[in-house]
């Protein structure tokens, strides 16, 4: 069997979809795990392998098997540990064993940014009770938000505008953990002006910068992103310094190569950081279309050793996603012909299972500025229906 590397997944959603089909358009063979079968990932693999990340036993089975050249994770519930010890054995984890350590816990994310590299952030506690959630509380004011150390897609977030607010915030929390600690991050609400994912490539040429996208979330998951998003260059500046600060100081004993999304917060030149992921982004969605090579290319050239460019471009474009509003086994999708009658693309991600807010696609749009295209993206997302068999 002919290919250029064996890529071992771990993770199969929207986002390790895309990136299949980029990798396997450079002639790469995947293998897409994850804790459910037919995950949309999987669609489009060269082989499956349904296990919990989570597995330590299930993992290093799972490896020892495929004998993989790269291992990209996808998902931040991931048995960390275990991936150090498979990096240290001498395989090629991407970005690092470490990146996935310290990302997959939003506290060591941040002790390193703050802490370490002395990265301007909001002010923040942490807290495993709800004692000291009060107590954090009171060093970062009101309004502050408070998330668990470990989660996803927002689960477990809530803004919180007075102490009577605290304890429903603290048992929506751990409601939404993941993992086994109950710990969560109390940090200073940032009335920013707007916020931004900067893509940020490291590869064997050095770092390369997308143009920045502005996004919007609500539950504390993304809902419309649009690129480019209009910053003064001292911000655009500072964000890109920070950036590359943080991801040279992921790289550990690994690589250190792929593509991360840097979140910041934006108010006026002041740029303030806030999260990291060491994989493609969800709000990168919008590079399908804004970008020629997309977050999905950018990353899988940059783990495979190829050439990434200097500079990037991007024209104004938007994404909307397409939310699922109950809990289905069947389901199935109309108005997709009105959706892209004016020229927006529809990208339905496959995905087994429907529940409420759960993403299901993702509609996408150019236009003559940003403006234009998030009201075409966003037009085209309603216009997508979802039907239920039961």
């Amino acid at each position: 069997m002919a290919f250029t590397s064996k890529i071992l997944l771990l993770g199969s959603g929207e986002l390790g979809r895309e990136f299949v089909i980029s990798a396997k358009r450079l002639g790469a063979y995947v293998i897409a795990c994850d804790a459910y079968a037919a995950a949309p990932a999987m669609q489009v693999a060269d082989e499956a392998e349904v296990f919990s990340m989570l597995d330590g036993d299930a993992l290093l089975g799972v490896v020892e098997r495929h004998q993989p050249d790269l291992i990209v994770p996808e998902v931040e519930a991931i048995r960390t540990e275990v991936l150090a010890e498979i990096e240290a054995a001498g395989s090629n984890v991407v970005p690092s064993a470490r990146a996935t350590q310290l990302t997959m816990n939003r506290d060591a994310i941040r002790d390193l940014a703050a802490g370490e590299l002395g990265v301007t952030t909001s002010r923040y506690r942490y807290a495993e009770n709800l004692e000291e959630v009060v107590a954090a509380a009171q060093v970062t004011g009101f309004p502050c938000v408070i998330k668990p150390v470990m989660s996803s897609s927002g689960k477990g977030q809530s803004k919180v505008d007075s102490a009577d607010q605290l304890e429903a915030a603290w048992t929506y929390a751990g409601e939404n953990m993941r993992g086994d600690r109950q710990r969560v991050i109390v940090e200073q609400f940032i009335d920013f002006d707007y916020e931004i994912t900067l893509l940020t490539v490291r590869h064997a040429g050095g770092i390369t910068f997308c143009p920045p996208i502005g996004h919007r979330q609500e539950r504390g998951d993304y809902r419309e992103s649009w690129q480019p998003t209009p910053m003064s260059d001292a911000a655009i500046s500072a964000a890109q310094e920070m950036a590359a600060k943080v991801v040279e100081a992921l790289q550990g004993n690994g690589q250190g190569y792929g593509l991360f999304g840097v979140e910041f917060f934006i108010r006026g030149d002041e740029v303030i950081f806030s999260e990291l992921s060491p994989r493609p982004h969800d709000t990168g969605m919008v590079t399908l279309l804004s970008q020629n090579l997309s977050e999905f290319d950018l990353h899988a050239r940059a783990i495979m050793g190829l050439p990434i460019p200097a500079t990037i471009a991007a024209r104004p474009s938007a994404s909307s996603v397409i939310l699922a509003d109950r809990n289905s086994d069947i389901i199935a999708y109309s108005g997709l012909a009105n959706a892209m009658a004016d020229g927006a693309d529809i990208r339905i991600f496959g995905k087994p299972i429907a529940r409420p807010f759960r993403r299901m696609g993702v509609a996408l749009a150019i236009g003559t500025d940003t403006d234009a295209a998030r009201d075409a993206a966003n037009r085209a997302a309603a216009t997508v229906i979802l039907q239920y068999g039961d």
